[in-house]
């Protein structure tokens, strides 16, 4: 058994007592064991309650049934049956001090890989060339890049792709732009600033609008001299994204990029498909696919557009070759969109068309979140009321971070500097994972930098006490036995092992946010820890050893907790 699995073990060894005891076959997550909230009560079964409805006997008295057949072999004491017919276990002593003691040692703290692993294809941030990214791409970002270490930590595969808005109309306009500039001095300093350019002369110059339309056929005809103006955009704009992921931490790189223009040769051949499998209608003069379910208010179908009146193609198109090419050419098996909330519906009739296509038979999900909002509860804008880039954005936290950090720092400006930047992009990344994504959240300076509360400041603040305690003793004695003598150390203890039961929760919700709430109470844990059990004083050399111990497991579980969110733990702040 896995030292993490305290949870799985307790229920499997509840339903072969239920099997053995009223003679039902019942599998271990029907067990219903969850850790318990209560002080005195380390994990609680709610399985009383639903089996005795199905067999037709008070819970109470089917508790009771499997308390007495239980068979827990010095796992934990035996089972309290509690109020209604809950199951109510503490766990043994001498078994938290052996479990913990096996963490020692072990790079994943406990935590196996999975016994099925997934071939994922996860699509985040997908920001727009020759625009800047803004605040709208941070949640995409951030998000998309923690589950992408969640999974891969969990034994998956992960195939991340950047679906980069590298095509359409507005890209005569933008080429024919760039052209007008001569060829020695095409760089672009500002993205947005361009693009309004281009728009500008769009809206005003006709002669200039004519071309751009021209412009247009040219690209998408495969003219060279357009294609190559084409990529210098896509470059310039690759560069700022890259800047600005080193920036934020994220892993992806210019080979996760799969642009629109990536899946331009594959639109007709999903059309064709499509109208095989007598899944299109023509509406209005446009090929359609109206998949069963979806209606509007009026109770009218809703169509999903594939190629338009005009026989050019909308994004729709492109999402259907998305899927299509990612299960049938890349062999995924989850397909997983990180994308804002308001897409759900178009994300439900786009799996319905390709599930109906056959392109999708296995699992995909598109993984929806809030939006950042200002202090007026707004989305969140600058002054003059333009969306807030994120490269701005991310300076300014660092500058926040660089005056929190000065304010008892003992480090040189160089080392001030390097922990500013991990403290002030942890928080902004933190304050986006520690709440249920699919929520809006306030963005609040003086909130997300603070050293106290459920902030990844006050996380990296414990990891460095750790690491500073583990200097001043001079490294870790030689042994690995653990004495869980005080109240406070079996609490540390407890909540070290439960570190996998955590991971899985945050990996198995694609939710980041269960596994910022187990860190925290696990600094929480450490910090009572430290204030009622002396380390380096403690009363006897095997105290102060075994106190050393938790206080190193803690060191690891923080720094690979906050690694699986994106977040650096800095030695020293």
């Amino acid at each position: 058994m896995h030292t993490a699995d305290v949870t799985e073990e307790l229920a499997r060894r509840v339903v072969a007592a239920a099997g053995k005891a009223l003679n039902v076959d019942l599998r271990p997550e029907q067990a219903l064991i969850q850790a318990s909230p209560r002080d005195g009560v380390d994990y609680q079964g709610n399985l009383a309650m639903s089996l005795g409805k199905r067999l037709g006997r008070p819970p109470r008295e089917v508790a009771e049934a499997i308390a007495g057949a239980l068979e827990l072999d010095g796992i934990a004491d035996p089972p309290e049956v509690a109020g209604p017919g809950f199951l109510n276990f503490v766990l043994r002593k001498e078994w938290l001090e052996t479990r913990t003691a096996g963490l020692l040692g072990d790079p994943r703290l406990g935590v196996p890989e999975t016994t099925g692993p997934r071939r994922i294809a996860l699509d985040y941030s997908s920001p727009n060339v020759a625009k800047e990214m803004h605040v709208g791409h941070l949640r995409t970002t951030v998000i998309g890049d923690a589950l992408a270490r969640l999974l891969r930590f969990a034994g998956h595969e992960v195939l991340p792709h950047n679906h980069l808005g590298d095509w359409g109309t507005p890209f005569g306009m933008l080429i024919e732009h760039l052209l007008d500039v001569p060829a020695g001095h095409r760089a672009i300093a500002d993205l947005d600033a361009f693009y309004r350019e281009a728009r500008q002369k769009f809206d005003s110059d006709e002669g200039f609008a004519t071309r751009a339309r021209e412009r247009v056929v040219l690209l998408q005809s495969g003219d060279e001299e357009t294609l190559a103006v084409w990529r210098e955009l896509v470059a310039e704009s690759t560069r700022h994204f890259d800047e600005v992921y080193a920036l934020l931490g994220i892993s992806l790189t210019d080979q996760d990029i799969y642009g629109e223009s990536f899946y331009n040769p594959y639109l007709a051949a999903v059309v064709d498909d499509l109208e095989k499998a007598g899944l299109t209608e023509v509406s209005d003069g446009a090929v359609c696919v109206f998949p069963d379910g979806f209606r509007n208010r009026e109770g009218d179908r809703l169509p999903l557009i594939v190629r338009k009146r005009d026989g050019g193609y909308g994004y729709a198109a492109t999402d259907l070759a998305t899927v299509r090419y990612w299960t049938a050419e890349r062999g995924a098996t989850d397909l997983l969109y990180v994308v804002g909330a308001p897409q759900a519906q178009h994300f439900a009739m786009l799996f319905a068309v390709c599930r109906a296509a056959g392109w999708l038979t296995g699992h995909a999900e598109h993984i929806g979140f809030g939006t950042v909002l200002g202090a007026d509860g707004k989305t969140m804008r600058t002054r003059s009321g333009d969306t807030v880039k994120l490269a701005d954005l991310l300076t300014e936290a660092v500058t926040q971070a660089a005056a929190v950090v000065a304010e008892r720092s003992e480090l040189d400006a160089a080392g001030q500097a390097e922990v500013a930047r991990a403290v002030g992009i942890g928080a902004v990344k933190y304050a986006d994972l520690s709440g249920d994504r699919e929520r809006d959240y306030v963005f609040a300076w003086d909130r997300m930098l603070a050293k106290e509360g459920n902030t990844s400041v006050y996380l990296q603040y414990a990891y460095a006490r750790t690491r500073s305690i583990l200097r001043k003793a001079g490294g870790l004695p030689d042994g690995t036995d653990v004495l869980l003598e005080a109240p406070a150390e079996r609490a540390l203890a407890l909540k070290l092992l439960r570190f996998g039961e955590a991971l899985k929760a945050a990996t198995d919700g694609y939710a980041p946010h269960k596994l910022c709430t187990y860190l925290y109470e696990t600094a929480v844990s450490f910090s009572r820890f430290f204030e009622e059990c002396p380390v380096l004083k403690a009363s006897s050399p095997s105290l102060r050893a075994s106190r050393l111990r938790l206080t190193t497991l803690t060191s690891h579980t923080l720094a690979l907790g906050l690694s699986l969110l994106g977040i650096e733990a800095p030695d020293q702040l």
